[in-house]
């Protein structure tokens, strides 16, 4: 199932913070229970890699929490429920994102945390007429993700159309590029080439991988418009190729699809073959930066709780 959202974790929190847990961590064991996710959605990390998904909602949903004053915090990474919040469990009333939203408490540190932050940006960066961030029941570290993966969506779409205004001699030198920026034929004892434009025999590149070249991968590159699948026909005219070379290893890339019969024949054949379409291509060009380059850097900074462990030092 799908990770529930962070208001979803709102109420189960609040129970089990009224019982024995004093922190999100305390809580994981038992949301896992209360939502009925398995070992992969607990294991889950945020794109950053610094802590779970599921562990980072809870952690969310305990500041807003402590935000309403349904919650206090004791001491560092320890939390209660406090009067009200007892009051709360008690009544039976549901608790939801749109609920705590409304719980005045919860309004006015919103409003008091909006206005500290517009007084250190300063009023010169503040936009006209605003107050503060829109809350979202997302955590913000799923809003970033979002938000990136959505830009990273319309970036590779835009690569997609220009590799399709390319000469083929230089999408050919463009996919040796890439396998370069990968590691292929990179190294001390790598290199890599590309095969005249004509009589190639049906193969684009090969890179050595080795300085003797024992080791070579040899490369296939087509540009194929979006509606045109490379079909079983390409690859078995592919896997000759290989044969009349004595090779084992092969890349076939396209601009397009491979089609399901493609696909399926490399599992009859011997040959180690791989095939990457015209949405995993531009995905790897923007993770190697070939053909991108870095425009903004976001850094998230959390508390380093080894600086704060010791209080006398």
């Amino acid at each position: 199932m799908t990770i529930p959202s962070m208001g979803a974790f709102l109420l189960p929190c609040l129970r089990l913070l009224a019982k024995d847990a004093r922190n999100a961590r305390d809580c994981l064991p038992l949301l896992r229970q209360e939502f009925g996710l398995n070992e992969d959605e607990m294991a889950e990390v945020l794109k950053s890699g610094t802590r779970t998904r599921v562990f980072d909602r809870a952690d969310w949903a305990i500041f807003h929490l402590m935000k309403a004053g349904l919650v206090e915090r004791t001491s560092r990474g320890v939390y209660i429920v406090s009067d009200a919040g007892q009051v709360w469990l008690a009544s039976g009333l549901p608790l939801d994102w749109r609920t705590i939203r409304a719980i005045p408490a919860h309004q006015q540190a919103m409003a008091e945390a909006a206005s500290r932050n517009t007084a250190i940006a300063g009023a010169e960066n503040a936009l006209p007429g605003a107050v503060g961030p829109e809350l979202s029941e997302e955590p913000p570290e799923d809003l970033i993700e979002r938000s990136f993966r959505a830009i990273e969506a319309a970036l590779a779409e835009d690569l997609l159309q220009r590799l399709y205004g390319l000469s083929p001699v230089r999408f050919e030198k463009l996919i040796l590029q890439l396998l370069a920026a990968m590691g292929y034929g990179a190294g001390s004892f790598g290199s890599q080439h590309m095969t005249p434009a004509s009589g190639d025999g049906g193969i684009d590149g090969i890179i050595h991988e080795d300085a003797l070249g024992l080791d070579a991968v040899y490369i296939q590159a087509k540009r194929y418009a979006p509606d045109s699948k490379v079909g079983r026909p390409a690859i078995q005219q592919f896997i000759g190729s290989l044969t009349g070379e004595g090779a084992t290893k092969g890349v076939f890339v396209t601009t397009s699809a491979f089609s399901t019969e493609a696909r399926a024949y490399l599992g009859k054949v011997q040959h180690r073959v791989v095939l990457i379409d015209g949405s995993q291509l531009a995905r790897l060009m923007i993770r190697h930066g070939v053909g991108v380059r870095d425009r903004l850097t976001y850094v998230i900074r959390s508390v380093d709780e080894d600086y704060f462990s010791d209080p006398e030092g």
